[in-house]
């Protein structure tokens, strides 16, 4: 068995990887720990950005306080680029939004295509495909990419139990 095909692991992808994706990451590891303990332990969780402007930073400070009022702590993270190896690390690279969707595919070995989609395709219930990006904006921005990655996370954690079975 090849190591592409024992891929367990989810890397999500935004811009810089400071707001949307590490709050993805941090929110679905604790989600996933919690709800699905035994998936936790198979499953590997990391973000990632397509572009390298934050290379090493922590999260936004607003994306960290945003997350720590919810009880999800953020601030340990730091951001980094995609590589190519992590189309074969991880199962699935879930995107922000179609702008990175577009460069994961540009990026993407055509036999692993399969790997990425939007993450919000986790919550068919939620009328957008998009988690918007909160970083020009308010604090309610960061609220509220908190509330649809919450929804979206436990969508793939209820895909990923029924994958194991």
């Amino acid at each position: 068995m090849t190591t592409e095909q024992r891929a367990n692991g989810v890397l999500f992808v935004c811009l810089g990887n400071i707001c949307r994706s590490p709050t993805a990451e941090g929110v679905f590891r604790q989600l996933l720990a919690r709800e699905a303990p035994t998936l936790a332990t198979s499953w590997s969780v990391d973000s990632a950005g397509t572009a390298d402007y934050h290379s090493g930073a922590p999260p936004d400070p607003r994306t960290v306080a945003a997350a720590r009022a919810r009880g999800y702590e953020l601030a340990h993270l730091r951001a980094r680029q995609i590589e190519p190896a992590d189309f074969s690390r991880f199962a699935l690279v879930p995107a922000m939004d179609r702008s990175n969707l577009s460069n994961l595919r540009a990026l993407a070995p055509d036999h692993l295509q399969d790997r990425i989609g939007l993450f919000l395709d986790h919550a068919p219930e939620l009328s957008g495909r998009e988690v918007p990006d909160p970083y020009y904006g308010a604090a309610a921005g960061f609220e509220q990419v908190i509330d649809l990655v919450e929804i979206a996370s436990r969508g793939l954690i209820r895909s990923l139990q029924q994958r194991e079975m």
